[in-house]
């Protein structure tokens, strides 16, 4: 049975730092182009960033880049997305998920259960 596991949320100061990590059962992620989403209460989900099977290529929101890093560690078949310097807008569900094709702009296969972030004093 194919699962993805999203973990390492949590209630943070703004300034602060999260990892959160993927981890999937069921699939082999390094067949598979990867993107972490969020969704902010009363707004739509929203692309956050995106890695390729490689890991060589990867993309990110304009509200994240500097901020954000993925990466990915097929050996222990997980996907990584540390952030820093968390702002209060960048609370909400972070979702991963898989991609129908190599590229970023594909649309997802299977989607996480998400994870809660919270960034506030």
């Amino acid at each position: 049975q194919l699962q993805l596991v999203e973990s390492g949320g949590g209630l943070v100061q703004p300034g602060g730092s999260l990892r959160l990590s993927c981890a999937a059962s069921g699939i082999t992620l390094d067949y598979h182009t990867i993107g972490w989403f969020r969704q902010a209460p009363g707004k739509e989900r929203e692309g956050v960033s995106c890695i390729s099977r490689s890991g060589l290529s990867t993309n990110y929101a304009d509200s994240v880049k500097g901020r954000f890093t993925i990466s990915r560690d097929n050996a222990k078949n997980t996907v990584y997305l540390q952030m820093n310097s968390l702002k209060p807008e960048d609370t909400g569900i972070y979702y991963c998920a898989t991609k129908t094709g190599p590229l970023c702009s594909s649309m997802v296969a299977y989607w996480g259960q998400g994870t809660q972030v919270t960034v506030s004093s």
